[in-house]
């Protein structure tokens, strides 16, 4: 069961706390509170997990302040949409939105390899205009002697030249719960000059102890990349998973799915699920066209491939952009073939805007229709 507040409730006043209190008198029933970011309004939403069954409705609907009550049947009882009765929502972090509307391009390194990279990279983004960028410190990989992130010793640099060029957010994968406090030590110590989104790669999408550390703080959002080989029904329960422990700002990722069926690509492109998770879900959406197609090949009419997979997902609604560039690939120590180089940025950026501006088209389109028929 999910409460929903009118806008103008504050989050620790006597509405809420009224409400809380008329719960403690349902055994088994547990509440938490959360302040969430719609595209047209602010709301405080309490969720009652256990036995709502003996919960009444009108028990609660009643409470002063409330604005409906919605009771949850489907599987995704925290992010889910549940037949459209809950508007999508979002967050803010370090000063960025991130909604199913909003659309961010993190641009950078898959695996951090030298300071000096590091350094043109985020330098080239702040040139461009951009604020979020990708840094992989800590790496897993499939064979045990191949390049597995530097790990905490290049996260002072990292953070520092981030700051210094006004990068806000950093996508960083972590592989344990003890990386979650380095990156917040090494903040700290920096002086907190930029943000980190706490990024849970294909191959931890189901590792349930990992989801519920990152669940379990709520200092840093998280962005989940859809599990190698596994369902997107599973992929969305293991979002799930870390919402259900207390942090719901997720944002997901559709990353490609492991099958030879999307042979030549690296993985088998999935931008046709953009929509389908915003209809599921109330969580932002981000494509990674650099590992589902996985290397630099250009298509007759002069555009790359991973051009032509990020303006599918653009142009399909996706919030978020997870492309890798470097400086020098044949230098990369970690997926240098289909990272983008510095130089082609600018027209990759480009290419954004005019997938988006079709987006944005489409969907007045289909507004206009609406309005139309009613």
């Amino acid at each position: 069961m999910i409460v929903i507040f009118n806008p103008d409730v504050d989050p620790q006043g006597d509405e809420v706390r009224l409400l809380l209190a008329t719960i403690t008198s349902y055994p088994g029933v547990k509440t938490t509170v959360h302040h969430v970011y719609g595209a047209t309004r602010t709301l405080t939403e309490v969720y009652l997990i256990g036995k709502t069954e003996i919960v009444p409705t009108s028990a609660v609907e009643t409470l002063p302040g409330v604005e409906r009550v919605v009771r949850v049947s489907e599987k995704y009882r925290i992010l889910g949409r549940h037949r459209g009765q809950l508007e999508a929502v979002g967050f803010v972090y370090n000063g960025l939105t991130f909604d199913q509307d909003s659309l961010h391009v993190f641009a950078g390194l898959c695996a951090v390899d030298t300071r000096e990279h590091v350094e043109k990279t985020v330098a080239a983004l702040s040139r461009a205009g951009v604020k979020t960028t990708r840094m992989g410190a800590y790496k897993p990989r499939s064979s045990p002697y191949d390049f597995q992130g530097h790990g905490k010793a290049c996260l002072p640099y990292v953070f520092e030249l981030c700051g210094k060029y006004g990068i806000r957010v950093i996508a960083m994968e972590v592989l344990h719960e003890s990386h979650i406090d380095e990156i917040r030590q090494a903040l700290a110590q920096a002086g907190e000059p930029t943000g980190v989104m706490l990024q849970i790669g294909t191959r931890n999408a189901q590792n349930f102890e990992l989801l519920k550390h990152v669940g379990q703080q709520k200092e840093f959002p998280v962005l989940f990349k859809r599990g190698m080989g596994i369902t997107l029904e599973e992929s969305l329960n293991a979002c799930e998973y870390v919402a259900s422990e207390g942090n719901r700002n997720i944002v997901f990722c559709l990353r490609g799915a492991k099958t030879h069926l999307g042979d030549p690509h690296r993985n088998f492109v999935d931008v046709a699920h953009v929509p389908v998770v915003k209809r599921l879900t109330r969580m932002p959406v981000c494509v990674d066209p650099s590992h589902s197609v996985g290397k630099r090949d250009r298509a007759p009419d002069g555009l790359l491939e991973i051009h032509h997979v990020t303006a599918q997902g653009v142009i399909a609604g996706a919030n978020m952009v997870l492309v890798d560039v470097h400086p020098a690939p044949e230098k990369a120590l970690c997926d240098g073939p289909q990272a983008l180089l510095l130089e082609e940025l600018d027209v990759f950026l480009e290419d954004v805007r005019i997938a988006r501006d079709a987006y944005d088209r489409r969907k007045a389109l289909a507004a206009r229709k609406r309005e139309a028929s009613a």
